[in-house]
């Protein structure tokens, strides 16, 4: 009987060894070395700033390191396939709730299924895309009714910028397409940066652009805002009406938020939801909001998840009718 015992002491042993660091901390989990907040696009971009803004909010709250870490290419893909296939250990987060995860799967094959290889543990943000033409004293389109009769008289000429082929800015057209009934002219530029010049400069006539990506262009009357795919009126734009205002059901939110790898232990998610969700109260990130004029996005874990998915399914069938 002692050597059994014995035996299964060192087998137990033997497998505590070898069993990964993060696993001997399951039920009090914390941080053992810097966590990786990978951003699957450049550097000074919409969801770069998300990312930096947050982790220096949240310095004095997770007792580590918090490196960004920008994996930019193939419309977040890269950086949403890097984090996938990442040990689930709590130590490395993507931004997602973008085209990686919301539109560029309906389009082509992606090497990540956006809906079972992440584990979503907070939404940081959530604001509308607006739809918008060139504005100044003759705007191209006075209101959104005239922007649908232009492309309804002439199919497939009233041309849209987009980020890409396959980006959530292309989606929300082709969304538009179908519950309208018109057919635009797509030219995809190499991100929403020269998409928006192009609008300015009349190369285009319709833009779909997230609030944060659009600064002063709409206040300073260089472009007119036309309607907003939100659930809500957009804050900074409150004079905007929504899609499903002007009857049309299409709600296509531009959602930021952290994500780990499938597999996370429920204590690790807990632990960096609380935490960052506390980041989200400190003057910092509030500072960020108020800049951005938008309210709070908060979404726990799950709730982020589900809507990521409806917006995919929404796009996927979308695409299948075209």
């Amino acid at each position: 009987m002692e050597r059994i015992n014995r035996r299964s002491l060192l087998g137990a042993a033997g497998a505590a060894l070898a069993a990964p660091a993060y696993a001997q901390q399951i039920g009090a989990w914390q941080p053992s070395r810097p966590i990786q907040l990978i951003v699957g696009y450049a550097p000074g971009g919409g969801s770069d700033i998300i990312a930096r803004t947050i982790a220096e909010a949240c310095s004095g709250i997770i007792p580590v390191p918090m490196v960004v870490v920008n994996r930019p290419g193939a419309g977040g893909a890269l950086g949403a396939e890097f984090v996938a296939r990442a040990a689930p250990d709590g130590h490395t987060l993507v931004m997602h709730g973008g085209s990686e995860s919301t539109s560029l799967p309906a389009f082509r094959d992606v090497p990540y299924d956006p809906k079972k290889s992440f584990r979503a543990v907070i939404r940081l943000t959530r604001n509308g895309h607006v739809l918008s033409c060139k504005g100044g004293a003759n705007p191209t389109y006075a209101d959104f009714a005239a922007a649908m009769a232009a492309a309804k008289a002439k199919p497939g000429e009233v041309a849209h910028g987009s980020a890409g082929i396959g980006t959530l800015s292309h989606s929300i057209f082709i969304l538009l397409e179908r519950a309208v009934g018109v057919e635009f002219l797509h030219v995809p530029y190499n991100g929403g940066g020269p998409a928006l010049q192009a609008l300015i400069q009349g190369l285009t006539q319709l833009n779909i652009n997230a609030t944060d990506e659009l600064g002063d262009q709409v206040s300073s009357g260089a472009l007119k805002a036309l309607a907003v795919a939100s659930e809500a009126r957009a804050k900074a734009y409150p004079d905007v009406p929504t899609l499903r205002e002007l009857g049309y059901d299409i709600v296509a939110d531009n959602m930021k938020g952290w994500v780990g790898p499938a597999g996370m232990a429920d204590e690790m998610v807990t632990y960096l939801h609380d935490r960052f969700r506390q980041g989200m109260q400190t003057p910092t990130w509030q500072r960020f909001m108020e800049r951005l004029g938008e309210a709070d996005g908060y979404a726990n874990g799950a709730d982020f998840q589900l809507s990521m998915d409806r917006l995919l399914d929404s796009v996927r069938a979308a695409i299948k009718r075209t």
